[in-house]
């Protein structure tokens, strides 16, 4: 024994791969084999921390791979790796469990039509559409927003779709769980949630596999409840790594910057289970940690290639105060097409993105000579720019107790029509604080008629003055 990993010796009958065994004090440590070393030998990976575990002690063959429970008992609740609960409200030993092992839909049963996935958050509408059945992904290094925009898309969806959400959390913070379940509960989503956790301080072999049991649940509801199913995993990378851990453990050669050879093809068996059938639907999105701000780490391109939208979070834009902090020149979404998106969505997205990229190439002549040695219509084209910027901001419902401010949720029509209007310059007289940290442009034009009308009670009278001076 080293560490997680365990050889077992058995005399007769060698388990299959992937069958969990049972040792330690009344069966407490779960072991999945991952390795059949020779004939009376496996090698497996510790489900458990292995403390007390000693050489020559007895080990149970349960002949069964890990396994989840299903059915909709499982709704509001929360659970760990081995489908057991956590939330102290009582067990499910009742419910039937399938194995967290499973093949991808086949293409046969996969539906060939795409739909947008509607968020009701303005710039990821607009510039990044989901798709319905697909997986988009949340990029960004630490602290820049990605749990925050998880759990306000949770927020909208079930409000807005009425389907089931499946939240799981691969080697995140117990806090953020805790927190997430609290939110959740006050705002009156958690009976149409299931939650799965394998914290950070869990063997890497739990978090590996915590991601598969919440797959196998999300599975259950699109395949016999035929309901659609909005999974979010926070975070993939912890995925990766707690597979490269177990890589190591195991004695694989290293690939590049010491990720597991087998990276690829695990992360596919994972990917390809989320699809959209004749039954229903997984719209999945996934939070994905970037080391140290770096695109080109292996982690962070193997994701990229399964996603059908990348919304990236850029630090920078978190500095300057613009949330949800999405970088929309980097963003993108396989949806954005006049074939699926439709004329006027492509159209207003290209033309937003065109006169976002002329302001940042702008950025740098502003900083040396000032916007006035710009051509008028360089001018025009910045003062768009700047409006577009702070109306694809937006404050989350969230966020409402550290901002105090309502959270907005805007329909596209809503977001396309705003961005429609300020490309023609409708606003051009509207002061850019009006624009900031709206739902659509009917606050603009309110919050601008408040701080005209503010403007004209504090300026002075003719009468007025002309008597302060006459006293004076």
């Amino acid at each position: 024994m080293r560490s997680s990993v365990v050889d077992v010796r058995f005399a007769t009958g060698l388990p299959a791969i992937r069958t969990v065994l049972r040792a330690g004090k009344e069966g407490g440590i779960a072991i999945e084999v991952l390795a059949q070393l020779d004939p009376q030998h496996v090698r497996g990976v510790a489900l458990h921390p292995t403390e007390g575990l000693a050489k020559g002690d007895p080990v149970q063959d349960t002949g069964l791979p890990l396994t989840a429970p299903v059915g909709k008992e499982i709704l509001s609740r929360i659970f760990d790796v081995f489908g057991n609960p956590i939330d102290r409200r009582g067990d499910l030993d009742h419910l039937r469990r399938r194995s967290v092992h499973a093949s991808p839909p086949p293409i046969t049963r996969r539906a060939v039509k795409s739909e947008i996935f509607e968020t009701g958050i303005k710039v990821i509408d607009v510039l990044s559409p989901l798709e319905k059945g697909g997986k988009a992904g949340l990029f960004g290094g630490a602290g820049v927003g990605k749990t925050v925009l998880l759990t306000e898309m949770i927020h909208n969806m079930v409000g807005r779709h009425h389907g089931v959400s499946l939240f799981c959390g691969i080697g995140e913070r117990c806090r953020e769980g805790e927190e997430l379940y609290r939110e959740m509960k006050e705002r009156g989503v958690l009976p149409h949630m299931v939650m799965v956790f394998g914290q950070m301080n869990e063997p890497p072999g739990s978090r590996f596999r915590v991601g598969h049991v919440a797959l196998t649940m999300a599975e259950y509801f699109r395949d016999d409840e035929h309901r659609d199913v909005l999974l979010l995993v926070d975070n993939i990378y912890r995925f990766i790594q707690a597979g490269a851990e177990v890589s190591g453990l195991m004695g694989q050669m290293p690939s590049r910057l010491g990720y597991q050879p087998t990276m690829e093809t695990e992360l596919s068996q994972f990917q390809e289970r989320i699809a959209n059938t004749d039954t229903g639907a997984i719209t999945s999105i996934q939070a994905v940690y970037v080391p140290a701000d770096d695109f080109t780490d292996p982690a962070a391109v193997h994701a990229f290639g399964h996603l059908s939208s990348s919304i990236v979070l850029s630090r920078k834009r978190a500095s300057e105060g613009l949330y949800p902090a999405v970088d929309p020149l980097q963003s993108s979404s396989k949806m954005s097409t006049p074939g699926i998106a439709g004329e006027r969505h492509y159209r207003v997205a290209r033309e937003v993105r065109r006169t976002l990229a002329q302001y940042e190439e702008l950025k740098d002549i502003i900083a040396m000579l000032g916007i006035q040695q710009l051509s008028a219509e360089d001018r025009a084209t910045v003062n768009r720019a700047r409006r577009l910027e702070r109306f694809l901001t937006q404050p989350f419902f969230t966020t409402e107790k550290f901002t105090a401010m309502p959270g907005r949720l805007v329909s596209l029509e809503d977001a396309l029509d705003g961005c429609e209007r300020l490309l023609k310059d409708e606003f051009s007289d509207c002061p850019e604080s009006a624009l900031y940290m709206i739902g659509t442009l009917d606050e603009a034009e309110a919050k601008a008629h408040e701080g005209s009308g503010a403007a004209k009670a504090a300026t002075p009278s003719p009468a007025t003055t002309t008597a302060t001076a006459t006293s004076a």
